[in-house]
């Protein structure tokens, strides 16, 4: 029975948004509720040097925004929480698609102010592709904003989706002087006017009580009581099954930086999030309820500690137990492995684990044996699909500049690599490297950590292609074939898998490639 019960006491899920929508301060908040930390990392203020605990490579703590994925994980009312934060800005989109296949729930950030932005729309698009549960948030309400019944409106057209307030704000910006809690039925109002502090909740289940004027004021009072009955009529009665099955979104208002509007999140989420769920492999439906032990590498981060050479592959355990020192099934190698000293997370904390659950994200220290997408099991011959590799938007040589420490800039290229930072190409001509990403600030954080992690320095070329397509011929050795290797061998390369790449310079060149050679097939991700 334990397991089960472990089971239902998980909640994996990310949190995503555009840059600087306040991300990485609503996880900070939602530590600080659940008692994991002590004190929140003011992510923007240089005064306060200690950083925000889930942006803890270097190169995030100077610009203050996140550039990789990081677990954290805390007990909340005897819940076992596992937050993913993901990386907002755009160039670091793929380690965010790959992230929420390890999710099975969403919380999306959006800014008062700001409303709706691009990358969001991209985000939740994947989340909409597979059904995942999203709530959403919408933050900085200390600061002036969209009206709320507006932003409300632009959710649900920008975004798709069917959304439902489970808590309303009373005023904005300077006006702002708290919220009303629709799911518990609750007042929550600021109780100083550095807007620092906030009340225990007041219980209202009738908001027509006099004593409602004496605490905001007439005014406030009446608007709120009209915006509520408007939400009652427009906007549909909130349904847990029907949120689970991804077809309804929950939307809360606050402002994290003030911790406001947080612990409501979060004791809601305790509640209706769901627990792990069901994956799809290649070859099954594969239950998180099922004994046997099935996990996927959805991320791998070299250099964790810089004074250990260390390589961490964070395994999202599916169904099963995972235990220390037993041995599993590395699918694609064909071997089997122990794992002496299994990691639980805590941004860069970490613990050694006996036992994880369904839900669970483990570390797992690897000597280069893993690769995204790997799985292991207690012996079935499964794989977990999903997490390709995409075709980057930016190409460049890459060049070693210092002679002395090529094999530095090699281990160091073959290891953030693998981590899925940007993918390597060596063109079959004159096997020169070329570095694809998907946004043009990944070769900075390359160049950075090469030279900080690895002692190794390098500069790039620019190489202007328009994509990389992976090439799969319906017969390798038919005449078609050879002759397009014959003509094309000049953009031809090979990834890192050793697999066969076509560097094209224009949407046209494919399309000409296409038509001039139908036998062989051209893909813009690796995973067909």
């Amino acid at each position: 029975m334990e397991f089960l019960e472990e089971l239902q006491r998980r909640r994996t899920f990310g949190i995503i948004s555009h840059p600087d929508a306040g991300k990485t301060t609503l996880t900070e908040k939602l530590l600080l509720f659940g008692g994991a930390i002590q004190e929140a990392g003011a992510v923007k203020s240089n005064k306060i040097k200690k950083g925000a605990t889930s942006d803890f490579m270097e190169i995030e703590r100077q610009r203050g925004i996140s550039v990789a994925t990081s677990v954290l994980a805390f007990i909340y009312k005897d819940k076992k929480i596992n937050i993913l934060d993901t990386p907002g800005h755009k160039d670091f989109a793929e380690d965010t698609f790959r992230t929420l296949t390890a999710v099975d729930s969403v919380i999306v950030v959006i800014d008062v102010a700001k409303g709706v932005e691009a990358q969001t729309e991209k985000l939740v698009e994947v989340c909409r592709m597979r059904n995942i549960p999203i709530i959403v948030f919408i933050n900085k309400l200390d600061r002036e904003g969209k009206d709320a019944f507006d932003l409300l409106d632009e959710v649900e057209q920008k975004l798709g989706l069917r959304v439902t307030p489970l808590s309303f704000p009373i005023g904005m910006g300077y006006d702002f002087k708290g919220i009303y809690n629709i799911w518990e039925e609750k007042l929550n109002l600021f109780s100083d006017d550095k807007k620092q502090t906030v009340t225990k909740g007041i219980e209202f289940s009738d908001l027509n009580d006099p004593k409602l004027d004496n605490i905001v004021g007439e005014n406030s009072a009446n608007t709120l009581r009209e915006e509520l009955e408007l939400v009652y009529e427009v906007y549909p009665k909130f349904s847990k099954e029907v949120y689970l099955k991804g077809e309804l979104q929950p939307v809360f208002f606050g402002s994290a930086l003030n911790n406001f509007g947080v612990k409501e999140l979060l004791d809601c989420f305790t509640e209706i999030a769901p627990t792990p769920q069901p994956k799809m492999s290649e070859e099954r439906l594969v239950d998180s309820k099922e004994n046997k032990l099935t996990g996927f590498v959805f991320k791998i981060h070299a250099n964790m500690d810089p004074k250990h050479r260390d390589r961490l592959a964070f395994v999202k355990i599916v169904s099963g137990t995972f235990k220390r020192n037993a041995p599993y099934l590395h699918v694609r190698n064909g071997k089997k492995m122990k794992f002496s000293s299994p990691n639980a997370f805590f941004a860069e904390k970490k613990e050694i684990v006996d036992e994880s659950f369904p839900g669970d994200i483990v570390g797992l220290h690897d000597t280069g044996n893993f690769k995204i997408g790997d799985t292991l099991t207690e012996g079935e011959h499964i794989s977990f699909r999903g997490i390709p590799s995409f075709s980057p938007e930016h190409f460049r040589y890459v060049n070693n500049a210092d002679p002395l420490k090529s094999k530095q800039l090699q281990k160091g290229l073959v290891q953030l690599m693998d981590e899925g930072v940007a993918q390597l190409f060596t063109l079959e001509i004159n096997n020169r490297k070329v570095i694809g990403t998907v946004g043009a600030l990944q070769y900075e954080v390359i160049q950075y950590r090469l030279e900080h992690e690895y002692g190794a320095k390098c500069t790039y070329e620019n190489l202007a292609m328009h994509k990389v397509c992976w090439v799969k011929p319906d017969d390798p050795k038919n005449e078609e074939f050879k002759e397009f290797r014959r003509t094309k061998q000049r953009y031809l390369a090979k990834d890192k898998q050793g697999q066969l790449v076509f560097f094209a310079d224009s949407a046209f060149t494919i399309q000409m490639t296409q038509s001039k050679f139908p036998s062989v097939k051209l893909h813009f991700t690796s995973e067909f």
